[in-house]
């Protein structure tokens, strides 16, 4: 599933337009988008949990090249599945 096919599996389940749908989808990935900006955290209860993870720096490789190349430091998003999404997923 993309993004399209949840604005449109909402705007059928609910009875809304597309574009009523479509700012619904974007109005939760926008905050979802800031709050971990913020570095804050997000919970779905039995879905799972969104949070940022904090790297160094690093020296790695270019693969193409094989030259050294310095990494700087980075902050990226991390999600851990939750346990009743784990269960149905596994058919439990």
């Amino acid at each position: 599933m993309n993004k399209a096919d949840l604005i449109e599996a909402l705007a059928v389940k609910e009875g809304l337009q597309e574009k009523e749908a479509y700012t619904i989808v974007n109005l939760i990935f926008d905050g979802f988008a800031n709050t971990l900006k913020k570095g804050g955290r997000i919970e779905i209860r039995g879905f799972g949990s969104f949070s940022v993870r904090e790297y160094g720096a690093y020296t790695g490789k270019n693969p193409k090249t094989g030259k050294k190349v310095d990494v700087k430091p980075k902050r990226l998003p991390f999600f851990k599945v939750g346990k009743e999404l784990k269960e149905r997923v596994n058919g439990a």
